[in-house]
C-alpha cells in the first residue's frame, strides 16, 4: 500500500470513528512530505463544503503560507466531487490519487453521482454591469498593489 493513502486512509477512520462525517480522508505532499491533511467535516461542523480534501487544502496553505499549492500532489481516500476538483484546481495541485470511485461512492449512500449526471440549470445571470463595477475597482486595486 502506498504511505501516503495509507495516511489518507487513517485520516478518514479517524473521522468516521469521531462523528465528523463520511469515509474521506485526504493528505498533500509536497517533495516527499506530508503538508496538509485533512478528512471530512461536514456533520462535525455542520457545513457542506468540509470535505476531506477542501480540509486539506485549508490546511496545507496555512502550514506553506501561500494559496498556490503548485509543486503538490493530493492523496484522497475518494475520487474528489466536483466542488473539491475545483478547489484542487484552484490551489494548483498537480496530481491527484484516489482509492474508491464514483460508483463506490455511491453505493453507501453519498449522491456524487448527481452532480456529473444533472443539466438542471439553477443560475441566472443579474445585475452585471452593477457587478462588473465591483469588478473593475478590483483591477484597479489588483494594478497599484502588483498581484
Amino acid at each position: 500500500m502506498d504511505k501516503f493513502m495509507k495516511i489518507a486512509i487513517a485520516e478518514a477512520q479517524k473521522g468516521i470513528r469521531a462523528g465528523h462525517g463520511g469515509p474521506f480522508g485526504c493528505v498533500i505532499v509536497k517533495d516527499g512530505e506530508v503538508v496538509g491533511r485533512g478528512h471530512n467535516e461536514v456533520v462535525k461542523r455542520k457545513d457542506p463544503t468540509c470535505h476531506g480534501e477542501v480540509m486539506a487544502i485549508r490546511n496545507a496553505c496555512k502550514e506553506l503560507g501561500t494559496f498556490d499549492l503548485s509543486g503538490c500532489d493530493l492523496y484522497t481516500t475518494a475520487a474528489p466531487c466536483p466542488m473539491c476538483r475545483g478547489a484542487i484546481l484552484w490551489a494548483n495541485i498537480g496530481k491527484v490519487y484516489f482509492g474508491c470511485n464514483v460508483d463506490d461512492t455511491d453505493s453507501i449512500g453519498f449522491r456524487d453521482k448527481i452532480f456529473y449526471e444533472s443539466e438542471e440549470d439553477f443560475c441566472e445571470e443579474l445585475d452585471r454591469d452593477a457587478c462588473l463595477e465591483v469588478f473593475e475597482e478590483y483591477r484597479n486595486i489588483k494594478e497599484k498593489r502588483n498581484y
